[in-house]
């Protein structure tokens, strides 16, 4: 991941009075203690870290333990040494590591640590993780304070594998708690039920079940006017009701609510499915946009949608999506998984370079995620007047040695160049070799704490 977006480590130290501050950190000073920890924090996601200096960052205080481990694929020589190593912390992080492979994973079963045996029954942190062997489970499962622990978890909360392992162990107990349906759909309610939640005084459950089916008409009809907004756009959201019925309730809604996905517009087809698609209710338009059944002309509609989550929705379920639309979002998002819209099929293979000259810095720093862009433009946007733009340039390997070098030794890129795997070896031992002070952050500087943000940020075009 370049390093603009990376998301993991502590809160970036700033001036207090950076307006940038939360896109580069600018206190950086060469020589300084400061700058070694960048430095490091950058060495910490270098792929090519070779297995002789993972040992020493990992004994470093400036270290990202999370990008040292996750980011790299495993020797069984390093691997060994790591899983030996006297920090659980770091023996947990390396069971849950997706580049330990199931053979080296399985080496780990007889460890003494609770966190190690609870970290191999989740699994590891990848898309399509390789489970253990059934014997491995089932052993995890007979120590003591796993089984006491597993009485207290609902199975989702392990790895499928692990809860398919232990369905059918000797010990009733376990095997029983493995057989609960974590996946099964909740028994439908009943109408007494459904009348005595809309007479509480709980406006979480009454807009729970403003969408069940089963909902008499007269209880739709109080809710349709119940004074709290979450339950009038719940009850909104029905399949029944017309459009104007809809517009007549008056719900709200913002950018930033969270809405379910209905289950009866993802199922939706033909007439149904685009009333969805031009209906006012941003809900309906929501999970819409999840529907795999949309035309080319539908998903056209809802990419000019003015609701910024019909156009995320739409990124994250559609394959027929245009590049632009991609980038837009991403560059306009400030939701978490922002990052997972770089790997669209819309992004991966696409010429990017047409960004190059883009008004936005955010859209010309994506040109390096194009494999074809050449070299030469990869040096001029390492000289780009953004440094949002050097920071995601200087991780590239198609750099020159010289400007990789000049990048590593200015303040604002320092960080990004040390995750080059073109560094050279001997600098990196070096970062690990300089001073660094184990203090807090500078006297002159604020802490940057985390804070709720919006959906999106609108951004000016491309």
């Amino acid at each position: 991941m370049p390093a603009a977006e990376s998301s993991v480590g502590s809160e970036p130290v700033i001036d207090a009075t950076e307006e940038d501050a939360l896109l580069v950190d600018k206190t950086q000073r060469p020589g300084n203690h400061e700058t070694t920890r960048a430095r490091v924090r950058g060495l910490s996601r270098n792929p090519a870290l070779p297995d002789t200096l993972v040992p020493r960052i990992l004994e470093h205080p400036a270290a990202d333990l999370v990008d040292v481990i996750h980011r790299r694929e495993w020797s069984d020589e390093l691997f060994d040494a790591v899983a030996a190593h006297s920090d659980v912390r770091v023996r947990e992080m390396l069971a849950q590591a997706g580049g330990v492979s199931v053979e080296q994973r399985t080496r780990m079963v007889d460890d003494a640590s609770f966190g190690v045996a609870m970290a191999l029954l989740e699994g590891p942190f990848t898309t399509r993780p390789q489970p253990l062997p059934v014997w491995a489970y089932r052993k995890l499962a007979e120590r003591p304070d796993v089984k006491r622990m597993l009485r207290l978890l609902h199975p989702n909360e392990l790895s499928r594998a692990a809860v398919a392992a232990l369905a059918d162990v000797e010990d009733e107990e376990i095997a029983s708690w493995a057989r609960l349906t974590s996946g099964g759909q909740p028994e439908p309610m009943t109408v007494e039920r459904l009348r005595t939640i809309a007479a509480g005084d709980s406006v979480w459950e009454k807009a729970n079940i403003a969408l069940e089916p089963a909902l008499p008409e007269d209880v739709v009809a109080s809710l349709s006017a119940h004074p709290e907004p979450r339950v009038r756009t719940y009850v909104s959201m029905r399949p029944e009701l017309t459009e104007q019925q809809r517009t007549a309730i008056g719900s709200e809604v913002s950018e930033n609510d969270r809405l379910p996905r209905l289950a009866w517009v993802l199922e939706a087809e033909g007439e149904q499915l685009q009333a969805c698609v031009s209906s006012a209710h941003p809900g309906l338009r929501r999970s819409a946009a999840c529907n795999k059944r949309l035309s080319a002309e539908q998903i056209a509609t809802l990419a000019a949608d003015d609701d910024f989550p019909v156009r995320l929705l739409l990124c994250e379920n559609q394959d027929a999506v245009s590049t632009d639309l991609v980038v837009r979002t991403y560059l306009e998002a400030r939701v978490i998984t922002r990052g997972q819209l770089l790997s669209h099929a819309a992004i991966v293979g696409a010429d990017l370079t047409r960004y190059a000259d883009s008004p936005h810095w955010g859209a010309r720093a994506l040109v390096v995620l194009d494999r074809r862009a050449p070299a030469e433009l990869i040096e001029r946007l390492s000289r780009d007047e953004h440094p949002g733009v050097r920071n995601w340039v200087a991780g590239d390997k198609r750099l020159s040695q010289d400007r990789l070098l000049e990048l590593f030794e200015a303040p604002e890129t320092t960080e990004a160049a040390a995750a080059n795997p073109n560094l050279p070896v001997e600098l990196m031992a070096a970062i690990l070799e300089a001073p660094i002070d184990a203090d807090g952050p500078p006297e002159d500087k604020v802490l940057v704490l985390g804070h709720t943000m919006p959906t999106h940020e609108p951004i000016p075009e491309l």
